[in-house]
């Protein structure tokens, strides 16, 4: 008779017809109530039987007691798939939940969106998504060789402060990871002293060592950007106390200083003018109504005219060209309505509306190749350079009577007399406007030569390189397999390929990967802010906030579902109702 061994004793298959028990995973069970004996003695065993279940099977003989034992050990293991499905059952459920709760989050829903879920579930794996995001980033920092920082400051819908700080790092593969480091609530004041003990708690709660901070960019708010007794000047002595050896690079956003520049142009009495008139025809509903049908009745390209805000860059010219192929419209409109429109058909107006048009169409331009996640750093400064020289053209154009590149201006041009047109007047504007942009991007062009090491380092004048990595340049240039490399993946993905046998050009390049050039994801960062904590949802919690927005604007990484629901408990019933 086959015997199996359990704890050096044998378990004999007669057992199972005299006394109901079969042998699972190196444990005799009893197939009537389903309770193992812990030491496969005989002695136990028949206790079991004979106090348990002797009186309902006595009368059996062992014929029927081997069919019984059959029976009972098919039901055993109907039983134990059963379990094996319902557990999967609610594996998949739990990660079900997960996924529903970092789509709630993403699309800045509130917590009881989901309809089988309670609103403390879905808040409980908001907060297991988020804290799993965080460790992943904490991860990853463990191999930074460079990481820069972006911070900035907004209020929200309760008006409390709200401190927004990522990170761009590049590990030893050059690979570039750029997430939120942290969202902090700052409900007292927000000097330069508070903004840096909480830039400094995000950098030592993540592990990172202050001698690999290569670049610091901020909106170049004063509390920011003070030497002292801001934010760049404590990060500074920060890494002074810390004994780092780099030197820290400071950025006023990019696409800030671009929309500074802007204001050079002294124009303000025409946007004042075209404002007053979008306010008049969109401020009341009834004026809002009828200029819709006017502009229906005349058989109008367009069907309406956009509000214009401060806060959103790009609705100024949007307005502005609106305005300028509706002028018409609008004056026969106003004079409708009893209001003077005299102004809107001067001859000097339409021409200052044209220029204006036409230069905030391409600040616009430059504005959106300046937006986005991952940029280059070199690819932004390269696209400011561009607009630069585009400056100077336009300028020499304009002095010539030539705004070939101002359709607005053209327009009008063909309407009026050549002479009354001031060509000189704007190319004097234009002049300051590329006076602007010089005096405000020298920070940027002083790091002219850093930028060409990673946009085309084969171009690069040796001798006016750093000395430290001259000689892997010259090795660099004069590599033909790598020229080809670079001239394939571009200026992006080249630097994974230099070779660890140039390591200060890796350095290099690690360096530049890191930096940001402008805080736009703090601001798209606040834009999901103000989505998710509106005024209907005063009440959110700092913690539930910033682990909304952590989800919401993962880029580099993705929660882990997987090993978030392999640590939860699973439980096929009240999953909806409970954690």
């Amino acid at each position: 008779m086959a015997k199996r061994k359990a704890e050096n004793r044998s378990f004999l298959d007669k057992w199972e017809a005299e006394y109901l028990f079969t042998y699972v995973k190196d444990k005799p069970v009893c197939l009537v109530c389903g309770v193992n004996v812990a030491v496969s003695k005989v002695y136990n065993i028949r206790r079991h039987y004979e106090t348990k279940h002797h009186d309902k099977y006595k009368d059996l003989d062992m014929t029927q007691r081997s069919q019984k034992v059959e029976e009972m050990k098919r039901s055993l293991v109907s039983q134990q798939n059963m379990f094996k499905k319902a557990t999967s059952q609610s594996e998949a459920a739990v990660k079900a939940s997960y996924i529903v709760a970092a789509e709630i989050a993403k699309s800045a829903r509130p917590f009881n969106e989901g309809e089988f879920l309670s609103r403390n579930t879905v808040a409980n794996r908001t907060c297991d998504l988020a804290t799993n995001l965080y460790d992943q980033l904490m991860e990853k920092g463990k191999d930074f060789v460079a990481f820069s920082l972006a911070v900035d400051e907004s209020c929200d819908a309760s008006d409390t402060a709200q401190l927004s700080v990522f990170i761009r790092g590049v590990d030893s593969n050059l690979c570039v990871t750029e997430e939120l480091l942290g969202f902090k609530s700052m409900h007292g004041t927000t000097t330069g002293k508070e903004i840096f003990e909480e830039v400094s708690k995000c950098v030592t709660e993540i592990k990172l060592l202050w001698d690999k901070l290569v670049g610091l960019t901020t909106d170049g708010a004063p509390a920011m950007c003070g030497k002292k007794s801001g934010l760049v000047g404590m990060v500074r002595e920060k890494m002074r106390e810390e004994n780092c050896a780099g030197e820290l690079t400071v950025y006023h956003c990019i696409i800030h200083q671009e929309a500074l520049c802007a204001k050079s142009l002294k124009m303000e009495h025409v946007m004042t003018t075209v404002t007053q008139v979008v306010n008049f025809i969109r401020a009341k509903g009834l004026n809002h109504r009828q200029f819709k049908s006017f502009l229906e009745e005349c058989g109008s390209e367009y069907a309406d005219v956009p509000y214009h805000t401060e806060v959103r860059w790009l609705s100024r010219g949007k307005v502005l060209n609106r305005c300028f192929e509706l002028r018409e419209e609008i004056c026969q409109f106003l004079e409708t309505k009893g209001k003077d429109a005299a102004e809107l058909r001067e001859q000097k107006f339409l021409c200052e509306l044209a220029f204006l048009c036409d230069i905030s169409s391409h600040l616009d331009a430059l504005n959106l190749q300046l937006q986005g996640r991952g940029r280059i750093i070199t690819d932004m400064y390269a696209a400011v350079r561009a607009f630069k020289t585009k400056l100077c053209l336009w300028e020499n154009q304009m002095l010539q009577g030539n705004p070939c590149h101002f359709p607005c201006c053209q327009s009008i041009k063909a309407q009026i007399s050549t002479a009354v047109f001031p060509c000189a007047q704007f190319a004097e504007k234009l002049s300051v406007l590329a006076a602007e942009f010089s005096r405000r991007f020298a920070d940027f062009d002083a790091q002219k030569c850093k930028f060409e090491l990673l946009s085309n380092p084969f171009a690069v004048d040796v001798e006016n390189a750093p000395t430290n990595i001259q000689m892997e340049l010259i090795e660099l240039q004069c590599n033909d397999t790598l020229k080809s490399k670079y001239d394939a993946v571009g200026t992006a993905q080249f630097p994974r390929f230099i070779p660890d046998t140039m390591p200060q050009l890796r350095t290099q390049a690690a360096q530049m990967l890191s930096m940001f050039g402008s805080t736009y994801l703090c601001e798209q960062l606040f834009s999901s802010m103000k989505m998710t904590k509106t005024t209907h949802r005063r009440r959110l919690t700092d913690e539930h906030l910033r682990s909304i927005l952590r989800i919401s604007s993962a880029q580099s990484l993705s929660p882990d579902i997987d090993e978030l629901a392999s640590k939860k408990r699973c439980q096929v019933s009240g999953l909806g109702t409970s954690d």
